[in-house]
């Protein structure tokens, strides 16, 4: 029996509390912004949880690297967790610190063996919405100039930003809102084509399976129609041979009677 790499087994067991974890992160990073006048000591709280959530994924990312067989060819694998793993580290913003912490996140469940990709696709499609929504009316509410003040407003313009509808009712006035929009969009582009993708291997592989289903039906007729026809010409040999032994009897039994 094959032996399963620690640095799998690692992953195996990890998967859901991290998972877990991410949603956590995502209640923390939530509730400062739809509760704008929420205590301070919430906010600190919540503050708290998202650094010990991206410490877990980093952790989780240097355990990860010390298990593998090869570190180097680990690391060349996966530049966007060394990425997300140095960013807050470089500069501790907390826009940042959310774009670091989806990327540990969004890599880990790529590598889920139970996760298919139709459930990583939706899932990805709905944690950019919310964190997109989130992150802009964080960024723009307090904008002078801003169109975007309420989370319906925020929803609305990241769904029609990801699907690049892009209808311009709303539409982010500051620099940190309009590099968002760029993310939003990019990815948005990026998942459509997957999307369509999925859609179109689904259609493909049922294309393939009836075809198949097909074709065996007509293997399986064409081998019954060869036995049956094997089947007949035993029938025909085996009548023939039995013809002439009749033939003989019939003859033999009129030439011994006595003419009356």
């Amino acid at each position: 029996m094959k032996e399963i790499p620690a640095r799998v087994r690692w992953e195996r067991r990890t998967q859901r509390p991290l998972l877990a974890f991410a949603l956590l992160f995502g209640v923390a990073y939530a509730l400062p912004i739809v509760m704008p006048g929420a205590h301070g000591a919430l906010t600190r709280a919540c503050s708290v949880v998202e650094w010990v959530v991206w410490g877990l994924f980093a952790a989780d990312y240097a355990v990860r690297l010390v298990l593998a067989r090869a570190r180097r060819e680990f690391v060349r694998r996966h530049p966007l967790d060394l990425l997300a793993v140095l960013l807050p580290m470089v500069a501790p913003l907390r826009l940042l610190r959310v774009v670091a912490t989806l990327l540990l996140v969004g890599q880990r469940a790529r590598i889920a063996s139970q996760i298919r990709l139709t459930t990583y696709v939706v899932g990805a499609v709905a944690g950019l919405m919310m964190f997109g929504s989130l992150a802009v009316l964080e960024v723009e509410r307090g904008s002078p100039d801003g169109n975007i003040k309420t989370l319906g407003d925020a929803v609305w313009w990241s769904f029609t930003t990801m699907t690049t509808v892009g209808y311009g009712d709303l539409s982010p006035t500051t620099g940190l809102g309009r590099l968002l929009a760029i993310g939003l969009m990019l990815s948005g582009i990026a998942l459509l084509g997957l999307i369509t993708a999925n859609i179109a291997t689904w259609f493909i592989s049922r294309f393939e399976q009836e075809s198949a289903g097909e074709e065996r039906q007509t293997a399986a007729i064409e081998l019954l129609t060869e036995e049956v026809r094997e089947l007949r010409a035993e029938v025909g040999r085996l009548s023939g041979a039995a013809l002439p032994g009749r033939t003989g009897e019939s003859d033999g039994t009129t030439a011994g009677r006595t003419p009356v």
